[in-house]
């Protein structure tokens, strides 16, 4: 086995806090959808899938090492939201603390002096930056517009999508 195993077990536990974090975007991109708004429903879709290619690469890497993958239960996401920006605000804190736990991973990797684990979670350390840096601006951008206008928020969105140029890029 290549990999260190207090270094797999956080991980492992990772792939739980990635699966959580796909749970709860699809559960806002519902929020949302329910709420007619298809543009803030899509990128939070969009997100939902993200975070489930963030979980399989997770488990590709412990397969790779020659460790078992063990998936930790999730707990179920919120569902509602008083207004939408609550639910962007939830957002960027759980895009917070996932960069907390992927700090806290890399760390780790350092500490045991874990090279393979330590390269593999740069990419990651990127990846936060970026989906950090989005849902901060589309939080900003949401309480520009307030609740009785969320539909400039719809219109940034399509705009974004369409000029290439989106919040969140593709991974």
């Amino acid at each position: 086995m290549v990999a260190n195993q207090k270094i797999v077990a956080a991980i492992n536990e990772q792939i739980g806090n990635e699966f959580s974090a796909m749970l709860q975007y699809y559960a806002i991109a519902a929020h949302f959808g329910a709420e007619a708004l298809p543009e803030l429903s899509a990128h939070f879709y969009k997100q939902a899938e993200e975070e489930k290619a963030h979980a399989l690469r997770f488990i590709q890497f412990v397969i790779d090492t020659g460790a078992r993958v063990n998936i930790p239960a999730v707990p179920a996401p919120q569902a509602h939201f008083k207004v939408a920006e609550d639910a962007v605000k939830h957002s960027l804190e759980q895009e917070e603390r996932v960069t907390t736990q992927i700090n806290a991973l890399l760390s780790m990797a350092k500490a045991e002096s874990d090279y393979t684990a330590d390269n593999f979670l740069q990419w990651f350390i990127k990846e936060q930056l970026e989906e950090v840096a989005s849902m901060g601006q589309l939080l900003r951008v949401v309480q520009r517009a307030s609740e009785g206008n969320l539909l400039r928020v719809e219109e940034f969105l399509a705009r974004e999508k369409n000029s290439g140029f989106a919040l969140s890029k593709e991974e």
